[in-house]
């Protein structure tokens, strides 16, 4: 009898051990399917999407093996949005990667079970995505950075590089999740006040709208020009540049891409590294871990990128303090 008694407790704490075990490797055997959502085109979308895939194969994910990418390009037009998260969700990921705050909220409009990681989004708390930065809550979590808090320090920088300037230009995406309310005008317009600028708010969403737009810039007298960031304008990057330099526009724009492309001065957070950061938040999403209770990112280096050849093309005299504060220069 006390054999059977031993025996039998045996096989009770083997099964308990194999339950877990077990449960471990139909976990591994898994193929897990990860969404990503870019609003950009492609070429753009590139690096960040390669940054992203990079830090998730650190993380012991690799693409094709135990984890399928399925990356989408919204072109920078806003009403394809809604078709490709539709499409994307029909699909069944584990898990969205939606960029931008108008990519997250195409997202959230046709799921609210898929764990969403935002990947570089302003104001998440603002455009009610989270509840807190510390506590999201619900079903999205990911990066952000404060995008008022940026154009107003990218109108110093401007005033600094250009201080005869009293009349500065911001083109800006009036359809653009980013711009809803007065907010970020409001912030800036309380600097331009204080540097003596005045603020000319000029719109475009389409490809066809931006020659006007910089036709309107020309007869407000614009000496300078802030691009305010928005996907749209990530793709077509290299013609408002042109268009800039046409005009003799010197401009800041919101991400060092730009600036290696022409522009005279970018000041933002490093979006590629901002990608990268999403594949931590989908490690632990798929191991497990629940959005609403990862804490919201936001990035603690912000960089500084002047391009001098575009500054001595627009007969421009960079202060020597400003370049001294520069990460990078472009010569």
């Amino acid at each position: 009898m006390m054999i059977r008694r031993v025996a039998f407790a045996a096989t009770l704490v083997l099964s308990f051990l194999a339950a877990p075990l077990a449960a471990e490797a139909q976990q591994a055997d898994k193929v897990y399917r990860v969404a990503i959502l870019f609003p950009v085109t492609s070429e753009a979308g590139t690096a960040a999407f390669e940054a992203f895939r990079r830090r998730l194969r650190e993380l012991g994910w690799v693409d094709g093996k135990n984890v399928v990418l399925d990356p989408k390009f919204g072109d920078g037009r806003y009403e394809r949005l809604p078709d490709l998260a539709a499409e994307l969700v029909r699909r069944s990921p584990d898990v969205i990667v939606a960029r931008s705050s108008t990519t997250v909220h195409a997202v959230r409009q046709v799921t609210t079970a898929i764990p969403i990681v935002m990947d570089a989004v302003s104001d998440p708390v603002g455009s009610g995505f989270a509840a807190s930065l510390a506590r999201p809550g619900g079903n999205m979590t990911g990066t952000s950075f404060n995008s008022r808090e940026l154009n107003a320090k990218r109108l110093e920088l401007l005033h600094e590089i250009i201080p005869a300037a009293k009349d500065v230009a911001m083109l800006t995406n009036p359809t653009s999740e980013r711009m809803r309310g007065q907010q970020v005008y409001d912030d800036m317009q309380v600097v331009a006040q204080r540097l003596g600028i005045r603020l000319h708010v000029v719109t475009a969403r389409r490809p066809d709208e931006l020659q006007t737009a910089f036709s309107a810039m020309v007869r407000n007298k614009a000496r300078a020009l802030i691009v305010n960031p928005d996907p749209f304008y990530g793709s077509e990057r290299r013609r408002i540049i042109g268009l800039a330099a046409t005009h003799r526009l010197p401009a800041i724009y919101f991400t060092g891409d730009w600036a290696e492309s022409g522009g005279l001065m970018t000041y933002a957070p490093n979006l590629v590294e901002l990608t990268a950061g999403a594949a931590v938040y989908v490690d632990k999403i798929l191991k497990g871990a629940k959005p609403a209770d990862l804490p919201v990112e936001q990035p603690t280096k912000f960089e500084l990128v002047i391009n001098l050849k575009t500054a001595k093309a627009l007969g421009l005299t960079v202060p020597p303090s400003l370049l001294l504060r520069a990460d990078r220069v472009i010569e």
